[in-house]
């Protein structure tokens, strides 16, 4: 083609594309029209096209979507509101599955349903005559009389745009920060206008609403106050006298050539961002987000809370570099982040002697870092040899802070919190880990193998405008989830990345029968057996020789051979960290083998309910994870798996103890349009929900009473059932858990166990959630999403319904 005809042809496509960018944006939304996350209408436009209101994909999760407002222009399709939903006094992101249906209905009411046909988020508002999504970001519900009934702008998430406006003392209309970039959930910082008109920037208790002490407050008193982003760029507090605070800068000179937005980031700062429109802008003007305003200006120095983690999680540290304008968080040698409140370590034995304690711990040291709280003891004077050596024979010591002007020595107990390094900070931290042979020193600042082990809180602008676009996104998937740091026991443990239902995974490798034969030495070492085979533990040849476990199908009847098809199918579209991975299989003649990867800690019902009683926190770790696996096999799964044989012999538990369900051979499989199922009984005597032995559809519901039985296995550390017990109501768990729980008496469940009764609070929640799975009615039972909901703490529970019977899961 000649480039004259080439030069044309492109400029055809333009006009092609901006013409089907038109087309698609439209003026008023009439009744009846609907969204729907995946096709042609998933969104609404604005007249312009700069924004969109509809369904956006969740990062890292394909098959969930939130309900959202974003600038559709720019590549990376910045979120400006989502949807939340309240759950006792608590806020949620809605996040739906795929099949899930927005409709402006007949009558005038905005409802969004699940692909069941539950309604799981409307606005409350009055019947609209109309919607419509404007060219300033905000979506409408307006009335016949042309005025809005319910608007965007009047929820915001964590962001506000121009000629939005905050008012005094309204609880809806605040700002909460994401807790990551990538992960909406509540964040741990609120912007709100008081009602006694002082704008204040406060920290959040994570799960919840409280308020900690302000870290940052305009200071101003006036009903008619109020927090404004006017349409040259400008935010500014407005007082009930007049006067007005600039907040963030005062504008820009052409808002036409930039989109502008303000956003209460998950660091606690409040920050302004420009985004270039015009190609021209761009040629002078970086085409990304970049902030031109932020406040506080050091997050680090702004924070210090009597209660609460301070400006990062607990246990990390906070540096500010005001070069970059950059703000970091992190974490001690031999300590990383975890996606629960409580790190994962074992204690100090307090059974140790001096000597012992000195050969089992070191107290490595970083300068310039101080956490002022969690003080127990104070030495002056004192050398920090001796500040050292008291610190590591003390069981409760975690750390030391030494200062060499005054020879004092402080000792502090985990967790640790206002960590902050700054070159003005006149004290060396000593921090005690585990000795290991590993000799690789580590800096006593921010290093690149530090920086390796966050996964949160790298922030300010290096994650947010410092870096390109593109650099930034790898940033981002390649960060783990969570808020705090705990110890590492060994220094050659490695962060496992937690994989979503997006991830692309290598299908199953086919073995041959040979191959698999002496990868077990001829199927000598038996790891376990079931109703359809037996388990051999085996070692493949490869570069990094990789432990196995292969399941060999003993008998060949149809519906074994079913069965194992129906395993290999499941198990090898499905990959996440809370699931037994499937390696391969072997489908040879009349062999049929199932190659898994190996579990080096074994099954929970050995860690369970063996001689010694597991840590607390090793147990709220596996109830988490298999809530998250079978959150998983329900919706996040392309097709929704319900396992049907959940007991601890099939959860199994990798070196870092984190729980794998594992056995899908007798999971049923649901089309997109169905909801239940029909089959014979299935499941293990103590585990099985009553429905089995009704002639009524089989649900997801199945798993969820299982994990109920689980759960509260988990919590007292013994089995569901114990028929052998002198104490007759003790026998049976369920029973029992349910009685303690209506009498008051928790502390019955956990006797004789230290940590659980010292974290009693949360025992109570476990059992509560547990006593919600095993309602006798399904309905009643909730979903392994609001489960999972329910044990982290991020929304309240009610008292559960006293079952009215539990004899039924007895067969």
């Amino acid at each position: 083609m000649a480039p004259h005809l080439r030069w044309l042809f492109l400029q055809f496509l333009l006009l092609l594309l901006e013409f089907s960018s038109a087309a698609q944006a439209q003026g008023n939304i009439t009744l009846g029209s609907s969204l729907t996350p995946q096709g042609p209408n998933s969104s609404w436009l604005s007249p312009s096209g700069d924004f969109a209101f509809g369904f956006r994909p969740v990062e890292g999760n394909t098959s969930s979507y939130l309900l959202a407002v974003w600038f559709d222009k720019i590549s990376e399709k910045t979120v400006a509101w989502y949807a939340k939903s309240s759950s006792d006094g608590q806020e949620s992101p809605v996040q739906v599955p795929s099949s899930s249906v927005l409709q402006l209905r007949d009558d005038g009411l905005l409802s969004l349903r699940n692909p069941s046909g539950d309604e799981v988020w409307s606005p409350q508002a009055p019947s609209a005559a109309y919607a419509r999504m404007l060219d300033t970001g905000n979506f409408r519900l307006v009335g016949a009389d042309g005025k809005a009934k319910w608007e965007t702008f009047d929820v915001p998430a964590d962001t506000i745009l121009p000629t939005q406006v905050l008012p005094v003392g309204q609880q809806d209309k605040v700002l909460r920060s994401r807790l990551i970039p990538t992960d909406y959930a509540n964040g741990r910082f609120l912007l709100v206008v008081q009602p006694d008109g002082n704008l204040v920037f406060y920290p959040i208790a994570e799960h919840s609403t409280f308020q900690y002490d302000p870290y940052w407050a305009s200071n101003t008193v006036g009903n008619g106050s109020r927090l404004v982003f006017n349409e040259t760029g400008r935010v500014y507090f407005t007082v009930k006298n007049g006067t007005q605070i600039n907040i963030t800068s005062a504008g820009v000179n052409s808002m036409g050539d930039f989109f502008n937005r303000a956003t209460l980031d998950p660091d606690g700062v409040f920050r302004q961002y420009l985004y270039p429109k015009s190609s021209m802008v761009r040629n002078v003007w970086s085409s990304r987000w970049t902030a031109v305003s932020s406040i506080p200006q050091d997050i680090c120095q702004a924070i210090s809370v009597k209660a609460g983690s301070g400006a990062c999680g607990f246990n990390s540290y906070c540096t500010f570099d005001g070069t970059k304008n950059q703000t970091s968080c992190l974490c001690p040698q031999r300590y990383k982040f975890f996606d629960n409140e409580r790190p994962d370590f074992v204690p100090q034995s307090c059974d140790l002697d001096e000597e012992a304690a000195m050969a089992e711990f070191e107290m490595t040291l970083i300068n310039s870092v101080d956490w002022p709280q969690s003080d127990y003891e104070q030495y002056s004077p004192i050398d920090e040899t001796e500040c050292r050596r008291l610190c590591v024979i003390d069981c409760f010591c975690a750390t030391a802070v030494f200062q060499a002007s005054t020879n004092t020595c402080w000792k502090k107990k985990l967790p640790l919190s206002n960590g902050n390094m700054a070159e003005s900070v006149d004290r060396t931290v000593l921090i005690k880990v585990p000795r290991s042979n590993n000799t690789q020193s580590q800096p006593s600042s921010g290093s690149s193998k530090w920086k390796k082990d966050k996964k949160y809180w790298i922030l300010g602008s290096s994650l947010f405008f410092g870096s390109s676009v593109l650099l930034n996104l790898l940033l981002i998937s390649i960060l783990l989830f969570g808020t705090y740091c705990g110890i590492s026991i060994t220094s050659k443990k490695k962060l496992q990345s937690p994989q979503s239902s997006g991830s692309s995974i290598l299908p199953p490798k086919i073995f041959t029968y040979n191959e698999l034969e002496k990868a077990t030495s001829g199927f000598h070492e038996v790891l376990g057996s079931g109703a359809s085979g037996t388990v051999y533990k085996g070692q493949l040849q490869d570069e990094h020789p990789t432990s196995i476990a292969v399941k060999k199908i003993e008998k060949l009847q149809q519906e074994t051979e079913k069965e194992f098809m129906v395993e290999v199918q499941t198990i090898g579209q499905t990959f996440h960290k809370n699931l037994v991975r499937l390696l391969g299989f072997c489908n040879e003649g009349t062999d049929r083998l199932l190659v898994y990867e190996f579990m080096t800690n074994g099954s929970l019902n050995e860690f369970l309910f063996g001689d010694a009683r597991p840590h607390w926190s090793l147990r709220v770790q596996v109830a988490l994870g298999v809530a998250r696996g079978l959150l998983y096999l329900h919706e996040e799964c392309s097709t929704q798996i319900i396992h049907c044989n959940i007991k601890p012999q099939n959860i199994l538990l990798d070196d870092n103890f984190m729980a794998k369900i594992a056995d899908f051979g007798l999971a049923k499989l649901l089309r997109a349009n169905q909801t239940q199922t029909y089959t014979g009984i299935r499941g293990t005597r103590g585990y099985v929900a009553p429905e089995w032995f009704k002639n009524i559809g089989i649900t997801s519901k199945v798993d969820v009473y299982s994990f109920g039985v689980i759960l509260l296995e988990l919590v007292c550390c013994r089995r569901n059932v114990e028929l052998e017990i002198a104490d007759e109501e003790r026998s049976i768990l369920t029973y029992w858990a349910n009685d303690c729980y209506r009498c008051g008496r928790i502390d019955l469940l956990v006797e004789g166990d230290d940590e659980a009764n010292f974290n009693i609070k949360k025992a109570e929640r476990f059992v509560a959630v547990a006593l919600w799975c095993l309602q006798e009615e399904p309905t009643m039972r909730p979903t392994m999403l609001k489960v999972t909901q329910m044990l982290d703490g991020a929304v309240q529970i009610p008292t559960p319904p006293d079952p009215s019977s539990f004899i039924s899961s007895l067969p």
